[in-house]
């Protein structure tokens, strides 16, 4: 994927190990999963490739994330997302994966601009990859699910996994907001404001969820399986991700 630029933005395969490094350190301080050395890293880091995005002024990191490609289902349990959720149903996939993981984006940055060259340099890698589905969890700040009834009840009306999909509980903790809300309204001005951004990007491109979270006490989050059938996403919005790509 050659380097792309939006504004004062540059996304770019990491091609150093200092890169890595320097994406590991804006994680720990993003998610607070920094040891002794403040860095956050996992066995994962070694065989995804990372994307970063720098301000071209001063050279600042500023967003990070990970791609895992799969060549299709069957490998499904090399994810990170297999860690803590039983995904048998998607070893039927047929097609190119590629789990998308550990996105963050500096905390003293809120450019829009940042989020754009993010998607645009995933939209990118997706079309030059031929990928089919695009998947990971989507987490939400914090472990306690009451802050986020409205969100969760919004899920589980509009955005839970086709059957054939759908992933399994096999996280010890979990929240099973498809059960337990299957009455709840969502206040729907309230659920979206309670949605994280990178889920709701998810969600505008026709992606679904599983149908409940889980509590992951390490991270401090709660988060649900989110995935995206390429071949879905509605032809008005692949436009517009195709010419952020540009």
């Amino acid at each position: 994927m050659p380097t792309l630029t939006k504004r004062r933005y540059r996304a770019r395969i990491s091609v150093a190990p200092a890169d890595i490094e320097a994406a590991q350190r804006l994680r720990a301080l993003t998610f607070g999963t920094g040891g002794a050395d403040d860095l956050d890293r996992d066995t994962f880091d070694a065989v995804c490739t990372h994307i970063l995005v720098d301000d071209c002024r001063s050279g600042q990191l500023v967003c990070c994330f990970r791609m895992l490609p799969l060549n299709d289902g069957a490998e499904i349990g090399r994810s990170y997302s297999a860690q803590f959720y039983e995904l048998s149903a998607l070893a039927r996939f047929d097609g190119p994966m590629v789990e998308m993981g550990r996105f963050c984006i500096h905390p003293d940055w809120c450019d829009p601009d940042i989020l754009r060259a993010a998607w645009g340099a995933m939209t990118r890698y997706v079309d030059d990859h031929g990928v089919e589905m695009l998947f990971g969890c989507s987490s939400f700040h914090g472990t306690d699910a009451d802050n986020y009834l409205d969100a969760f009840a919004m899920l589980k009306e509009r955005h839970l996994a086709p059957r054939r999909w759908l992933p399994r509980v096999k996280a010890p903790l979990v929240f099973r907001f498809a059960q337990s809300l299957r009455l709840r309204k969502p206040d729907a001005k309230l659920a979206m404001l309670g949605m994280p951004p990178l889920l709701r990007t998810y969600l505008m491109m026709g992606g679904w969820v599983s149908d409940h979270a889980v509590v992951d006490p390490e991270m401090g989050t709660l988060h649900v399986f989110t995935g995206v059938e390429i071949r879905a996403i509605p032809a008005t919005r692949k436009r517009l991700l195709r010419a952020v790509a540009m």
